[in-house]
């Protein structure tokens, strides 16, 4: 006779249908009852802290193309979880969040590890936040939770589960849905974008992480050059969605209203595509465009859509209207080329001591591997990133889309374990600043514990160099707490089970770097640095 299903085994064989098999997670008395007797076709990856979990989720989620599955526990942990919950949600990546609550029958005396207020507490960065009102509705919720996170725009969702849900009886469950992940552009509107594209003088492409998320690398090089027209790249992007060494590409925008305007001076269209109009901060005042510069925008993200300031909407998918659009717009070979804005790359005459930002990334310029990706949380140095290290194919370079710090290093472990799921090898190297790798620094056990082959490199500047820039910018003299001092960065790493070491030269990083590549194992390179002004 077999025994009956419960709400626990109806749920897990609809997780196996969705391929939801991978677990990431940070395990609490609540979310016990869920974790009991874990299936052997699932693995769970243990992150030491809950702000590493959705990092690790969130890149993994992004490299896969389908949603991941998050576990933490309930009230705190999901606390500690929201910091990186907001740079999922603004990059748009579908995570289905979980955890435990209380047994029902103590839900209405405020218990020990209750989840008070449960769905209150991660809003606004979810799409969704439910706690199922009967426990034979568990399994009818992932399935709501899974079309919620899939469907544009995408983002992450959370559902609270109360202990004893999962022991109870389950009829079964065979509503099994598919949704679309993709929204076209509205034919007409678009045809008449591309019909100002056609006829302007001297037109922009702005290209944001959107593009590059949607799988319209391609298509927006194909755009770009049958245009003929200039490309820059969106402010404080999580994803490169253009070849950075391309002849067409300008730069980044930069990332305040004056700096944008500045830099898009001279042209009499400029048309957004997956990218919010503008990344703003600091504030620096000027006017949102130059004087006779007109904007289109378009993306797949009503909320973007109706936050720009200025300029025509469209709402749909990049990569499709991409496609589109290559087909509607006249050739623009007789247009002059745009001028380059490529800077000459320039060193120090003699090495400094210790490395600037620039000598550190020519060095890993010279020995950095065609098909490497990078996740880089270096926030003052990302204008030498571009300069020295651009990004030239798809998919290959990662970073925060909320500010937040704490993401980079957990993130650069969800890259790699999203390349074995799929049974890709490519180096991932993590570029990170010394306050940065604080936040988060026990993403690297799970890095160890997994035997990923990642390279971190972390410079050394003793400080929060973004910071000192911010408040030279912003004339707040005497702030206090932007000094590091006494962190032995290569010590912690060792501890967590990974190779470390100090070097001081550029010869020494290019050849720990080129050795770390073939060493099997996690490996954290530090490297001093002279603090970097961050070009606001």
């Amino acid at each position: 006779m077999s025994e009956q299903p419960t709400v626990r085994s109806v749920t897990y064989d609809l997780l196996r249908t969705l391929n939801l098999t991978t677990v990431f997670g940070n395990p609490g008395s609540t979310e016990q009852p869920f974790l009991q007797d874990f299936p052997e076709d699932f693995t769970y990856v243990l992150a030491l802290q809950e702000a590493s979990v959705i990092a690790m989720a969130d890149t993994f989620a992004q490299v896969t193309r389908r949603p991941a599955l998050v576990n933490v526990h309930s009230s705190a942990g999901l606390g500690n979880a929201v910091g990186n919950l907001v740079a999922a949600y603004h990059g748009n990546t579908p995570l289905i969040v979980t955890s435990g609550q209380q047994h029902r029958e103590l839900v209405i005396g405020e218990p020990y590890l209750g989840n008070r207020e449960a769905t209150t507490l991660p809003k606004p960065w979810v799409k969704w936040s439910y706690e199922p009102a009967r426990a034979e509705d568990v399994p009818d919720a992932f399935m709501r939770a899974y079309a919620q996170a899939l469907q544009p725009p995408a983002g992450p969702v959370y559902l609270s589960i109360p202990m004893d849900d999962w022991k109870r009886p389950s009829s079964g469950f065979d509503r099994v849905r598919t949704v679309s992940h993709r929204v076209a552009p509205d034919t007409e509107r678009l045809r008449g974008f591309a019909g100002r594209l056609s006829a302007s003088n001297r037109p922009a492409l702005v290209f944001g992480p959107e593009v590059d998320r949607s799988g319209g690398w391609d298509a927006a090089v194909n755009l770009a050059e049958k245009l003929r027209a200039a490309v820059y790249g969106a402010p404080l992007p999580d994803r490169a969605s253009f070849p950075e060494d391309h002849p067409l590409f300008g730069g980044p925008l930069g990332m305040s209203v004056k700096a944008v305007s500045d830099k898009l001076a001279g042209h009499d269209l400029v048309v957004v595509i997956g990218a919010e109009v503008f990344r703003y901060y600091p504030y620096v005042p000027g006017d949102f465009l130059p004087a006779g510069t007109q904007l289109l925008q378009i993306t797949g993200d009503p909320e973007v859509a109706a936050a720009a300031r200025v300029g025509d909407s469209l709402l749909g998918d990049p990569a499709t209207a991409l496609e589109l659009l290559q087909d509607m717009v006249a050739d623009g070979s007789a247009r002059p080329a745009p001028q380059s804005m490529a800077r000459p790359h320039a060193l120090p005459q003699t090495p400094s001591t210790p490395l600037t930002p620039p000598e550190v990334y020519a060095a890993l310029s010279r020995v950095r591997p065609p098909d490497a990706v990078l996740v880089n949380e270096s926030t003052s140095t990302m204008a030498q990133h571009v300069e020295w290290l651009p990004t030239v194919r798809t998919g290959s370079f990662f970073a925060t889309a909320s500010g937040g710090i704490g993401w980079g290093t957990p993130a650069a472990v969800g890259v790699a374990l999203g390349d074995r799921d799929r049974g890709v090898e490519r180096p991932v190297v993590g570029l990170i600043g010394d306050g940065s790798f604080q936040y988060s620094v026990q993403a690297i056990w799970t890095a160890a514990q997994q035997d990923l082959p990642i390279v971190y490199v972390v410079m050394r500047n003793h400080e929060y160099a973004i910071l000192k820039s911010f408040a030279e910018l912003e004339e707040t003299p005497g702030v206090p707490g932007l000094d590091l001092p006494g962190i032995d960065i290569a010590s912690v790493a060792r501890g967590f089970g990974c190779r470390a070491v100090d070097v001081e030269t550029a010869e020494d990083l290019e050849r720990e770097f080129t050795t770390a590549l073939s060493a099997g194992t996690t490996t954290v390179i530090v490297v001093p640095t002279r603090p970097q002004k961050a070009l606001l």
